[in-house]
């Protein structure tokens, strides 16, 4: 009965459907193309478009996009693995009413995305470029430095929320300071660079700012782990976003912690491996890019043993 109802309202969110073997096929409403090459498998909990590659391993994900809160609602009590007590319990907590954390950037802050910057942030630029950061890299990450004040000699990296506020920054030493990094005292219970994520895109969990760069939709975590009530897992959840998690290949019993709480949440995750260089931010683009293409997917049944077999 379950299977019925479910094909039921797949076809009330994405119209008519052709049935072939143990598959719905429907128009893809991410191309639109005028035949139905979305494949949809309800025993498998996939769907793939064989036009433009949308795909996905959580038909949840379609009927969120395309469908009501009704439909949707529907969806989750056919299905029975969300939690709704613990959902509520998230998304009812007291640190989300508190005013989001806001910040100033340093008044000696100068910008590196203009064409001519100062004579003084050459050396700052030439760092930047020596971890393989380009021109539009900079301009996208907002990138300044600052000469002289607290933050002198140091590379910033401003976070902005999804208002446009400056919500933290990074203050990254580009001459060899012993104290690499020397951040501000806020809060880090935000998601760095809120502004320029796309929720409705896979979204990477790196260890570091200069490893988002790398990894694209990507957002670096600012302290030891993630706790289940953290911003950036209350948004990843609201918004049902696939998460790909590359931490350093040292962070194994953090990565552990933040795989087991998203999986609490149901949400669609993979696994890249950085096994052979130190952090995202020292690998290759295509490297990164060919892994993420490999990454393995985890859910509630194979989590133990993927965990077991990375230990060996």
């Amino acid at each position: 009965m379950s299977r019925k109802e479910k094909n039921r309202i797949l076809c009330d969110v994405l119209g008519v459907a052709y049935v072939q073997r143990q598959e719905l096929l429907f128009n893809c409403p991410a191309c639109n193309h005028h035949k139905r090459k979305l494949s949809v498998n309800i025993d498998k909990n996939v769907f793939k478009c064989w036009i433009c590659d949308y795909r996905g391993r959580n038909i949840r994900r379609l009927v969120r996009k395309c469908g009501t809160f009704t439909q949707l609602q529907k969806w989750d009590s056919l299905s029975g693995r969300i939690d709704f007590t613990k959902f509520e319990a998230l998304f009812s907590d007291e640190k989300f009413r508190e005013e989001k954390p806001r910040v100033e950037l340093p008044a000696e802050f100068i910008s590196l995305c203009s064409r001519n910057i100062p004579a003084t942030g050459r050396h700052a630029r030439n760092y930047l470029r020596k971890r393989g950061l380009t021109d539009a890299d900079i301009v996208r990450w907002k990138i300044g430095y600052c000469f002289e004040g607290e933050y002198r000699n140091r590379v910033i990296i401003p976070s902005f929320d999804d208002d446009g506020d400056a919500s933290y920054f990074i203050a990254r030493s580009y001459n060899g300071d012993s104290y690499k990094y020397k951040n501000p005292r806020s809060s880090k219970n935000i998601v760095f660079n809120e502004l320029f994520i796309d929720w409705n895109e896979d979204l990477t969990i790196v260890e570091g700012v200069f490893d988002a760069m790398v990894a694209g939709n990507a957002t670096p975590i600012l302290g030891s782990t993630l706790q289940k009530d953290a911003r950036l897992i209350q948004k990843i959840v609201y918004n049902d976003t696939p998460v790909y998690v590359a931490l350093d290949p040292d962070a194994r019993e953090k990565e552990n912690k933040i795989i087991e709480t998203l999986l609490k949440y149901d949400v669609e995750l993979y696994k890249i491996d950085v096994e052979g260089y130190e952090d995202i931010g020292s690998m290759p683009r295509e490297v990164f890019k060919e892994r993420k293409q490999k990454a393995s997917f985890i859910d509630r049944d194979n989590y133990l043993l993927v965990n077991l077999l990375s230990a060996i």
